[in-house]
Order: structure tokens, then C-alpha cells, then sequence
């Protein structure tokens, strides 16, 4: 894990995934590449006559704003010792995220809004996706990893890799729902050739899928949940819950690797 990409978008969680990015480009290594975005589409109005302009006092002072942000955040970055670079967009920040993490290894995002799940669905990345607030322990001491046998949930388990291999526990928590997809033997076996010895525990259903698998990351106190993203469609999951839904709207849910 070389190339991790973090938004620069103020808001609540900033200091939490500036941290938690900073904190995995040492362990790893890796540059650090902050991107900030300022759609202006946001500063187009309309007319009463069908035509369109540009707010121009508005887009400048969101543009001085922006300026003064990404000054602030280079001199700080500076005194990090992390290698870096400071990039801006003009496009939304779910589109400016998914091109940017095109050559990343990891995005670093918040959990709260729906810009962490824009880009699970947009990117062919891994998205670490944090809480607002509180201590984040990356990378991780314990780790669950959620397992369906789907093929997104493959693919998350090939992208936590590097993130697992210092564990000191991996629970490979399995929900007695339903048979089918690649058994979680097979995830032991994948695993142990990193040199990360884990355990599946088989877990009966109590409530729904996302509520079971809750608990059972609740009692294993995991800093980590490896999850496939949207195994079913996001509008399915959005009108009748799901897991990504459930674990990205829960701020006291652990941070999530997902990947769609």
C-alpha cells in the first residue's frame, strides 16, 4: 500500500481521516494525496427565462476559502515527514474522488454523508470509511471481516490484506442465512498464505443479516469490518436496508474497508 488518497473536505470528520491517513502512510510507506473539491455547478443559478450564470461573489469567496484551506493543510503536511501532494477538482466529490482513485491503493473517507458509498460504487478502489469522531485504531489490532461468499466480498478481503497481516485477531464471521458462494474455508486458506491466521465463526441469524453481524463485531471489540459493498443493488438497500447501508449509517460502527 503505497498510494493512499484522502478527501480534503472540511467538515466534521476532517481531523479524524487526516489522522487516520497520516497514521497508515507511515506504517505503509506511502505518499499522501489530499484532493479538495469545489464543484461549480453549485454556483450556477437560473433565470426566469430558462437562462443560467455563474454567482460570482459566492464561487470567489468559496474559492479564497479553499485557498486559505489548502495553505494551512501545506504547511502542516510539511511538518508531517509524509510525503505529499495537494490536488483540486472542480467536479463533485464523489466524481473528483472515483478519477482520482483510479492509481490508489486506499481512499480515506468519512462515513457520514454519501460520498463513501458514491465512490465504493464509482471506484475500483477500497474505501476505508471512518466515523466523525472518536479514536481510530489503524492500522488495526482486531479485525472482522464480514463474509457472504460473494464476489464483493472477495474482493474486500483481497484489499484488506495489508491492513490484517499485523493483526492480533481475524474473525471471519459467517451469517447461517443462506447457502452458496465460496466457502469461508477457502478465506482461512487465502488468508494463511499472507501469514494471517484467522478464524470463521458461524453466527444463526438473530433479527436480520446486519443486525447479526453487528453484534458479533460488537463482541470481538474489532477496530476493522471488512466488508463487501452493496451486494445488492444501493437502491434495494436504500428502500429495504442492507448491510453497507447499515454500517455506514451507524456512527458507532467500526471503521469499514469496502469495496464494490
Amino acid at each position: 500500500m503505497r498510494s493512499i488518497l484522502v478527501s480534503g473536505e472540511a467538515g466534521p470528520g476532517t481531523e479524524v481521516r487526516l489522522q487516520a491517513a497520516l497514521g497508515l502512510a507511515r506504517s505503509f510507506g506511502a505518499h499522501l494525496t489530499v484532493l479538495f473539491s469545489l464543484p461549480v455547478s453549485r454556483y450556477v443559478a437560473f433565470d426566469g427565462i430558462g437562462g443560467s450564470y455563474i454567482v460570482g461573489d459566492a464561487l470567489e469567496q468559496a474559492r479564497k476559502d479553499e485557498d486559505e484551506a489548502v495553505a494551512a493543510l501545506e504547511q502542516r503536511l510539511t511538518r508531517e515527514g509524509v510525503p505529499f501532494d495537494l490536488v483540486r477538482s472542480e467536479e463533485e466529490p464523489g466524481a473528483a474522488l472515483a478519477s482520482a482513485a483510479r492509481l490508489a491503493d486506499l481512499v480515506v473517507l468519512s462515513r457520514s454523508g454519501p460520498i463513501a458509498g458514491d465512490v465504493a460504487m464509482m471506484g475500483q478502489v477500497p474505501v476505508l470509511a471512518l466515523p466523525d469522531e472518536g479514536h481510530v485504531v489503524l492500522p488495526p489490532r482486531r479485525a472482522c471481516i464480514g463474509w457472504n461468499g460473494g464476489d464483493e466480498a472477495a474482493a474486500a478481503v483481497r484489499a484488506a490484506v495489508p491492513l490484517l497481516v499485523n493483526c492480533e485477531t481475524v474473525e471471519v464471521i459467517r451469517i447461517a442465512e443462506k447457502p452458496g458462494g465460496f466457502p469461508g474455508t477457502d478465506v482461512l486458506r487465502y488468508l494463511s498464505r499472507y501469514g494471517i491466521r484467522a478464524e470463521l465463526k458461524e453466527v444463526e441469524p438473530d433479527g436480520s443479516v446486519e443486525e447479526t453481524l453487528a453484534l458479533a463485531v460488537k463482541q470481538a471489540r474489532a477496530d476493522l469490518l471488512v466488508i463487501g459493498a452493496y451486494g445488492k443493488s444501493r437502491l434495494r438497500e436504500y428502500l429495504f436496508g442492507g448491510v453497507t447501508a447499515h454500517f455506514l449509517q451507524h456512527e458507532a460502527s467500526p471503521p469499514l474497508l469496502l469495496i464494490h
